[in-house]
């Protein structure tokens, strides 16, 4: 398979990696020093795209892929208020793209666990949930990606929870996410459910950034040859 990332840090060189050990062949990178490479007729060489940069770049991005009727995979977080934009723009370009605020195969069975125990805990009321996430000090959004779609999956079944907040709250219909920042930590989510007679957590901890690049490699593949909009979930068959 041929694929451009839109994006050549941490992330995209940990792509690249696996892409090599499986036969794969980028075709085309793009970083801050060669934007001017980041044509339709560069990417035009590629099956699919993947793009990993930064909330201020990654709508403009990913109307560039879908200009140039590239399927694309993003897995930059922050950006989501722009996603009802994106969504219209891939109807209009009868494109293909597919978001994920987290790759990670082990993540994805982690969030459908998650809306099962939270669908267990609704109508016990006597537990507070809460949401902690800890990454690397690089991290540039607070609170994680991964911790909004959690948080997002538990007031979805947990009814006294009407909003989240990224700080310690007082008020019971706000879901509380707490951000931790320390050095090297690739991603750490913990739910937990705390009550005056006992306390029940789960949790995912990454290792290195391996699970996330081999889902958005798995997620290129998925989409390459589609049209529509897909999630990880259409993946993983969940």
């Amino acid at each position: 398979m041929k694929i451009a990332l839109i994006g050549y840090g941490k992330m995209g060189k940990a792509i690249e990696a696996i892409a090599k050990e499986n036969g794969d062949e980028i075709v085309l990178k793009i970083s801050s020093s060669n934007q001017n490479e980041f044509t339709a007729d560069n990417l035009k060489q590629a099956d699919a795209a993947i793009e990993f940069t930064n909330p201020h770049s990654a709508v403009e991005n990913i109307k560039k892929c879908l200009d140039a009727n590239i399927p694309v995979v993003c897995g930059t977080t922050g950006w989501l208020k722009d996603l009802p934009e994106i969504k219209n723009y891939i109807e209009q370009k009868n494109g293909t793209f597919l978001f994920a605020s987290n790759f990670s195969v082990g993540v994805n069975l982690f969030f459908a666990l998650n809306e099962y125990l939270a669908s267990l805990m609704s109508s016990h009321q006597e537990y507070e949930v809460s949401v902690e996430e800890v990454h690397h000090t690089q991290k540039k959004d607070a609170p994680s990606g991964t911790a909004i779609t959690l948080a997002e999956q538990l007031i979805e079944k947990i009814k006294t929870k009407k909003s989240w907040v990224n700080d310690k709250t007082n008020n019971e219909s706000e879901l509380e996410i707490i951000s931790k920042r320390i050095d090297d930590v690739p991603g750490i989510h913990t739910i937990k459910y705390n009550s005056p007679i006992d306390y029940i957590e789960i949790k995912h901890s990454a290792y290195n950034r391996k699970g996330f690049a081999g889902g958005a490699l798995l997620a290129a593949k998925f989409i390459a040859g589609k049209k529509g909009i897909f999630t990880m979930k259409d993946v993983l068959g969940l």
